[in-house]
């Protein structure tokens, strides 16, 4: 009886602390608009995108008339450099992962795009060839959620995004 009550004590501390911290699970964005053109190449993160603005409640148009904002994805790309060597035989210990995604948006009441947004992820791993299908899975694995971190930025910053009009009355 004594460790029920003792677990109920504690389950309150730590439902109190939770609150008290602010933490919050993730909601919805708070967009200002409902549809998106997107135009540009097929990119990595795209299906991720589109994902992401559907949960959102936007819907990708096909039609550039039919959309309260336009988004051009530019490029997307990884890259690996070496961040340090061993001493004495000089092989690789660990890698520096980049991955950065490039877009620009314009309202479609104007003709002007905004400038190029730049959205950049950088992780570190150690690497050792005598694992070296379990590196090659950890590398996938980092590129792929730096992609997750970039779809997750761009929603951010589309929600400071304010159309002057919407293309839809």
């Amino acid at each position: 009886m004594k460790t029920f009550r003792f677990m109920q004590v504690w389950l309150v501390i730590l439902t109190l602390s939770l609150a008290a911290c602010g933490f919050e699970l993730r909601g919805l964005a708070d967009l200002s608009f409902k549809t998106l053109y997107i135009q540009g190449p097929q990119l990595t993160i795209s299906k991720a995108l589109n994902k992401s603005l559907k949960v959102n409640g936007i819907t990708v148009v096909d039609k550039p008339e039919k959309a309260d904002l336009l988004m051009e994805m530019i490029s997307d790309g990884t890259e690996k450099r070496i961040l340090s060597l061993s001493g004495g035989t000089g092989t690789v210990r660990e890698y520096e992962l980049f991955y950065r995604a490039q877009y620009r948006l314009r309202d479609p009441s104007t003709p002007l795009w905004g400038e190029v947004q730049t959205i950049e992820g950088r992780r570190d791993f150690s690497y050792t060839d005598a694992e070296l299908l379990a590196k090659q899975y950890e590398e996938q694995y980092l590129y792929e959620d730096m992609r997750q971190d970039a779809v997750r930025e761009i929603m951010r910053r589309l929600v400071a995004q304010k159309p002057k009009a919407s293309a839809n009355p």
